[in-house]
């Protein structure tokens, strides 16, 4: 897990990250990327993350099956970031880990990549966002979407009153799967045949640091045409054993 606030950006990282067990067979992965300037973004941020936590160590006491909990977590991180009044929002991106599966729920347009050892990409999720969207209806390629004036719009996130929540289908994980969640600011600076190309091969945590490095190197200089769009950098990585 690394995160890194913007190059040149004197306010606080505005990303949070944690991993959660749930019990010995179960645990859950955790990337928010806080929205709304100044602290706001920050507070949003920390406030579901630590929300959905409270609610999953209360589930695992009351041994209640982890979707379900899961879910009234990311319903209670809602609430609680409405309650501070402050027009402050956040994406949530989970995975449920259980028993060599990986299950994705999200909010907003922080991403999910489950990626075979050999490159196949096992699970992508779409972003909450009209470029998302437009990239999946197959009206906009992945360049063009990547240097759209509109890529930081985003549709759908914790902190309103008409949020939802995608729950996807769980996946079956074999021996040198990575799992990926992480902020826009990877997904903004590194396509994705790049981003599995750097995460697939050595280490999971040489892994990662390459792909920070090589996202924050992008957000600092413009070369060659290649995507550079500098923003808080959030990277949470996987790999099942066996």
């Amino acid at each position: 897990m690394l995160s890194a606030r913007c190059p040149g950006k004197e306010t606080a990282n505005e990303d949070a990250a944690a991993v959660i067990p749930y019990d010995e067979r179960s645990g859950v992965l955790v990337v928010a990327d806080g929205l709304g300037g100044e602290r706001s973004g920050e507070l949003a941020a920390d406030l579901a993350i630590s929300s959905l936590q409270s609610e999953l160590q209360e589930a695992a006491r009351q041994g209640v099956l982890l979707r379900s909990a899961i879910m009234d977590g990311i319903e209670q991180a809602n609430l609680a970031v409405q309650e501070l009044g402050i027009g402050a929002a956040t994406t949530l991106t989970v995975v449920e880990i259980h028993d060599g599966t990986a299950r994705p729920y999200h909010v907003g347009d922080s991403m999910i990549l489950a990626i075979g050892g050999r490159g196949k990409i096992k699970l992508q999720t779409i972003s909450h966002s009209p470029i998302g969207f437009a990239v999946e209806a197959g009206f906009l390629n992945e360049s063009e979407a990547m240097r759209h004036e509109d890529r930081h719009v985003v549709s759908n996130v914790v902190g309103t009153a008409d949020m939802r929540i995608e729950v996807g289908s769980a996946v079956r994980l074999a021996q040198r799967d990575t799992l990926l969640l992480a902020s826009d600011g990877l997904f903004d600076n590194l396509c994705i045949d790049e981003i599995v190309e750097r995460v697939r091969k050595g280490p999971i945590d040489h892994a990662a640091q390459r792909l920070a490095a090589d996202s924050l190197r992008r957000m600092a200089e413009t070369r060659n045409g290649q995507p550079s769009k500098p923003d808080d950098l959030t990277v949470v990585a996987y790999r099942l054993r066996v």
